[in-house]
């Protein structure tokens, strides 16, 4: 009798460990036993995940061609990701800039997909799943000598450099804090995505953009080049700023799961979002 039962404690054991086993070759992240997480009981329960959306490239991009997913991109990915570990559907619930915190609160979604930056203010009132982050680059001319022998960001802060800025731009406080020792040149925003004109008529040496849009700035405008130099300014830590999904507050066991799936897309996540940075124009 004895015998019996230790055999079965090893099969089962045994065919715990094969579960386990492919459910981590799945992707698969553990997830909170029922109860733990009255959010993940309730999305369960409701057969659906509801995500809010709002284009915010290139983190979450819409299809309006009618033909394949109606969304793309990393947050669409992870969202996916999401239902298909919990066995529900994905539902969207548009928002705007207005309502896409706001929603939470109201239990109106389960998560906010449309990328928001992590800001202090933000943190007040809900929690941050983060999986990218936007920064900011330094560009100029190629055959701008004082470009050309800079190795560094920090190799612009020179007195004989100048750099170009928007006035009131996203960048200006930065640039002051950051260039202390070089020539700084405020221009009036042309409605261009960086002051590219102060650049090429040589009134400036660099200026900054966001390492998002000079993707596609490059590709217009041949010969220029940009700083930090490696993979072409997109792992830049300047003036960093982390980018992920949203989701309401005093939710721990929904928010660290959510925050392990998404550890474990990382390297699929940056890749996505990588292909849709080289398609911007």
């Amino acid at each position: 009798m004895r015998s019996t039962v230790l055999r079965r404690c090893r099969i089962a054991a045994h065919c715990f460990a094969l579960t386990l086993l492919a459910a981590t070759a799945g992707g698969a992240s553990a997830q909170p036993a029922p109860g733990a997480s009255p959010r993940i009981d309730a999305i369960r329960k409701a057969g659906e995940l509801r995500v809010g959306v709002l284009q915010n490239a290139p983190w979450l991009m819409e299809n309006t061609t009618g033909q394949g997913e109606p969304w793309s991109g990393p947050a669409w990915l992870l969202a996916n990701e999401y239902a298909r570990q919990l066995g529900v559907k994905l539902r969207t619930v548009p928002v705007s800039h207005e309502t896409k915190v706001p929603v939470l609160a109201a239990n109106q979604v389960d998560m906010t997909i449309s990328p928001l930056g992590e800001t202090p203010e933000r943190l007040k009132v809900v929690d941050f799943v983060i999986y990218s982050a936007t920064s900011v680059c330094m560009f100029g001319r190629a055959d701008n000598a004082k470009l050309a022998k800079a190795a560094s960001v920090d190799d612009l802060n020179q007195p004989d450099v100048t750099i170009a800025y928007f006035t009131g731009g996203a960048e200006e406080g930065w640039v002051k804090e950051r260039f202390p020792k070089a020539k700084l040149r405020a221009v009036a925003s042309s409605g261009a995505t960086a002051p590219i004109e102060e650049i090429m008529a040589r009134r400036a040496d660099a200026a900054p953009i966001n390492r998002v849009p000079w993707v596609g700035l490059q590709q217009k405008v041949k010969g220029l080049a940009v700083l930090p130099k490696d993979n072409n300014c997109q792992s830049s830590t300047e003036k960093a700023s982390p980018v992920g999904l949203a989701v309401d507050k005093n939710q721990l066991a929904y928010l660290n799961w959510l925050r392990e799936v998404a550890k474990a897309q990382k390297a699929r996540l940056d890749a996505d979002e990588a292909r849709i940075v080289g398609t911007l124009k």
